[in-house]
């Protein structure tokens, strides 16, 4: 059997995993989609959404890209964020990170990587306002956690920063952004205690005015 063989057999033991105690589990799941949750995350294929939070199929929606980022001009993700908050109206985003980011770490470097430089452009950006505290972490590794920490926290704060989150809590939705980081070497997810659901605790010059 080949590799990409074992997938599909790998799928049909799964699927029937799923109904062996619930026939109609996959009939059920098909006619509605009502996640409470919209995860934001990295690519790297160590970090299994779904599964480091013990949650379902339909209970978690899921945007990964390399480390984690949300740019004002990235179609795709903020795409994501309207059809979660606007129509499926989750009461939670988190934005998780986790250590040992090779995105950050190449963010960090000074070698060329070709196109993903430009992607990662905002966590050079972001090492480069911090360098003063993060230059004084003796230990690289050390130091390149931290970086995905304070990243962590910059695509919280930028998400805050978008017409879709504020829409919503003008309108009275209740929706909260948080900051988490999940560790490669114990899978465990830290709270990072960044947290955002109020329009006061977005600074001023970043909030959008509406009529009335």
């Amino acid at each position: 059997m080949s590799s990409i063989d074992s997938l599909l057999e790998n799928n049909r033991t799964w699927s029937q995993s799923m109904t062996s105690g619930r026939p109609d589990y996959f009939r059920q799941l098909a006619k509605q989609q009502s996640p409470k949750f919209l995860w934001i995350g990295c690519g790297d294929s160590r970090v299994p959404a779904n599964e480091v939070v013990g949650l379902m199929p339909g209970e978690l929606f899921v945007h990964r890209n390399v480390a984690n980022l949300v740019y004002p001009s990235d179609l795709n993700c903020l795409s994501v964020v309207q059809f979660a908050v606007a129509v499926l109206k989750v009461e939670h985003i988190i934005v998780c990170g986790h250590y040992g980011c090779g995105g950050v770490k190449a963010a960090m470097s000074s070698q060329h990587h070709g196109l993903i430089d430009s992607w990662l452009s905002k966590i050079k950006d972001l090492y480069v306002r911090n360098h003063e505290s993060l230059d004084s972490i003796a230990d690289q590794e050390t130091r390149s956690d931290r970086l995905c920490e304070l990243n962590v926290v910059e695509q919280v704060e930028a998400l805050s920063r978008t017409s879709i989150v504020q829409d919503a809590w003008y309108s009275g939705q209740n929706l909260a952004i948080h900051g988490w980081i999940y560790g490669l070497k114990d899978g465990l997810i830290n709270d990072l205690g960044v947290r955002v659901d109020h329009l006061d605790q977005v600074p001023e010059h970043y909030r959008f005015q509406r009529e009335g």
